[in-house]
């Protein structure tokens, strides 16, 4: 009768420690990243009152089996429903990363790594990203620059990821190497003057402008003439066809405020005088220059007149389809992938001009901004020619850039974190690594929605992984607790009935030991 009140105690015990648990499963039914837990029992202790026996064959005797009474339930586990996913929230914060596999974020805190599925992030005042739930610094791998600019992330062993870090927080510039020229060129424009191929033309012909960055982020216009100047032919024997010819020459260069890089404009004691910069520019192998400085510039309007010297270069269309056929620049080697596409624009002597306009070298075909004309077309357009240009080449590659600021920053589906700048720009940051696990339910809990690892769960390599191998990120998103709530109460109800159970357990074996008592009487 004493066993029954020990396992009525031992029961008792055993759904106070489940409703225990469902009361901390319903407390954090709106935590996020939460993961609900639940409670095995297994019975114990067993009091043998006589073993088995076998059967006796000599005497006919059957076996019997063993005598036993247990003395209630124990805990045999605590289960974290840990691989089941919670409920997806939106947030539209641009930080908010919710995990969608079985992987999780890994965190430190203290100088000990943690595991976590709150995803909701922000930057500390160090520049720092973390996590709000708990403070803890999220981890993953910076992005590392080659000697070419180029960004990648470097997998080693994960760090604090300080994304708005003082190195990050501007956007260098770079300088432009590629313009493209596009539109069309209508051959009866009235603007597309016939002049002598053999004299270099800088104020009449068709307008064509394009602008470009030098080193510094400093803005600068180029103005081109485009004049006719004949016909010709491509090909050779059978594959020849007439093309129609013009010329380009070079009329003038502006710095972002509209002043021209080829003069410089004094104002001393009330009077106001222009002088040479002495700056010389190479458009497709011709040289401009102011070449006399007194006869060459006007000293009351400043309008100047600059002079080239070299070959002037032609651009050609084959006449009867109008289609692109050639540019020439003997400056561009035949081995380039720019030969009769492109013209380089480039300054070679910079005179009292900051030198950061980078040259053209034709040995390893690099600096200066080639100007693409191949995107032109020579169709008829009611006489009316119509031309714009975009910075980069016609896959988009070397536009420049102005210097930036950082104005946001982003985080996509694999977790790599981009700075948005006010030049419009987009640098790689870093990435967010994850952590995943052999036996995800064997992580303890550790509060503030962090797990610790265990000898059982499997341990950390330091390095972590890309989350793309076992999932991805909702990005303003976070994952919700993973209650039931609809379990949690059918639970509780079953928990509470035990419990009533085994206080009656209690109850009716004090009734038998007070009427064992009564015997006396």
């Amino acid at each position: 009768m004493m066993r029954s009140l020990y396992s009525g105690v031992a029961g008792l015990k055993t759904h106070q420690t489940k409703m225990d648990v469902i009361g901390n499963n319903i407390a954090n039914v709106n935590t996020v990243g939460f993961k609900s837990s639940s409670v095995n029992f297994a019975d114990q202790f067993y009091q043998t009152m006589s073993n088995a026996t076998g059967a006796d064959a000599a005497t006919g005797a059957a076996g019997t089996n063993a005598k036993q009474i247990g003395l209630g339930s124990t805990v045999a586990s605590i289960t974290t429903n840990i691989t089941e996913q919670g409920g997806t929230q939106t947030t539209n914060r641009a930080l908010d990363v919710a995990i969608n596999g079985d992987s999780f974020l890994i965190v430190k805190s203290a100088g000990a790594t943690y595991f976590t599925k709150s995803g909701a992030l922000n930057v500390d005042a160090n520049g720092t990203l973390y996590c709000t739930t708990n403070g803890a610094t999220v981890q993953g791998w910076m992005a590392q620059t080659d000697a070419q600019g180029n960004q990648s992330i470097v997998k080693n062993t994960v760090q604090d990821l300080q994304v708005m870090s003082a190195a990050n927080m501007y956007y260098a510039p770079t300088e432009t190497s590629a313009v493209t020229i596009t539109g069309n060129i209508d051959k009866a424009d009235t603007d597309l003057v016939v002049n002598d191929p053999t004299i270099i033309d800088t104020k009449n012909g068709k307008k064509l402008t394009f602008s470009f960055y030098d080193e510094l982020g400093q803005e600068y216009t180029v103005k081109m003439n485009l004049y006719r100047n004949g016909s010709g032919t491509t090909g050779t024997g059978t594959d020849a066809q007439a093309t129609s010819v013009y010329s380009v020459t070079l009329a003038d260069v502006t710095d972002a405020d509209g002043n021209s890089i080829f003069v410089k404009k004094t104002v001393a004691n009330g009077a106001t005088s222009y002088s040479s910069t002495k700056v010389k520019i190479n458009l497709g192998g011709v040289e401009y220059t102011i070449a006399n400085e007194t006869t060459d510039i006007n000293q009351k309007t400043g309008e100047f007149t600059i002079t080239g010297t070299g070959t002037v270069p032609t651009l050609s269309f084959i006449a009867e389809t109008g289609d692109f056929s050639t540019v020439s620049d003997a400056n561009i080697p035949n081995t380039s992938t720019d030969w009769g596409k492109s013209l380089v624009f480039q300054v070679t002597d910079a005179g009292t001009l900051d030198n950061t306009f980078t040259k053209y070298v034709p040995a390893t075909d690099s600096g200066g901004v080639k100007v693409d004309f191949s995107s032109l077309t020579q169709y008829s357009s009611s006489g009316v020619s119509s031309t714009s240009y975009s910075k980069g080449s016609t896959k988009g590659l070397g536009t420049g850039n102005t210097a930036g600021e950082m104005s946001g920053i982003s985080i996509d589906d694999k977790g790599m974190i981009y700075g948005t700048y006010n030049n419009g720009s987009k640098k790689l940051l870093a990435q967010i690594a994850v952590a995943t696990f052999s036996n995800p339910s064997g992580l303890e809990a550790e509060g503030d929605s962090l797990f610790s690892a265990t000898l059982n769960s499997g341990t950390f390599d330091g390095v972590g992984e890309d989350v793309s191998l076992s999932g991805s990120f909702a990005v303003g998103a976070l994952e919700m607790s993973n209650v039931d709530l609809a379990a949690e109460f059918t639970s509780m109800i079953t928990t509470q009935r035990g419990f009533q159970a085994n206080s009656r357990i209690i109850t009716t074996s004090d009734t038998m030991l007070e009427e064992l008592v009564n015997l006396k009487r």
